[in-house]
């Protein structure tokens, strides 16, 4: 699937705020790579970041892998840089807010999380076990970006 720069854009954007808003609600001492201690979500992850996009201005977002991490289980499992994300354990996750998404995601670690996605090669679901968010290492292209 090919990205355009608005796609880029408009997932920057999105990274920057959500990143920013993740930041906030941490101590300095957590790291914000798997959320660290963070309460709303399970310990659980896959080691991706999402990105959000769409082609117009008032057309439906799409969310997108923005990094999946090397050494991460949904790397492993298959998913890259630029899948659509299209379901969350046979749930859709058109018309969900970031927030959703990212809850519909992480889970328990040990736990199996199913996601549909779409790229060039096609529509593929993909089992994902999640990991301890501690379990993942920063990888030095990830600039502090939060995984799921």
């Amino acid at each position: 699937m090919r990205i355009h720069s608005f796609h880029i854009v408009a997932g920057l954007m999105m990274g920057l705020l959500v990143a920013c808003s993740a930041m906030a609600d941490q101590s300095s001492s957590q790291a914000p790579y798997g959320h660290g201690g963070d309460t709303k979500h399970p310990n659980g992850v896959v080691g991706i970041s999402l990105m959000i996009g769409a082609e117009r201005i008032g057309e439906p977002a799409v969310l997108y892998v923005g990094m999946a991490h090397p050494e991460g289980p949904a790397y492993k499992a298959g998913l890259r840089h630029g899948d659509e994300v299209t379901s969350v354990d046979g749930k859709p996750v058109t018309g969900k807010s970031y927030e959703e998404v990212v809850h519909m995601i992480r889970g328990e670690a040990g736990t199996v999380v199913k996601m549909q996605v779409k790229n060039e090669k096609g529509v593929h679901e993909l089992s994902v076990e999640r990991v301890a968010g501690d379990k993942l290492k920063h990888p030095a292209e990830s600039h502090g970006k939060s995984e799921y």
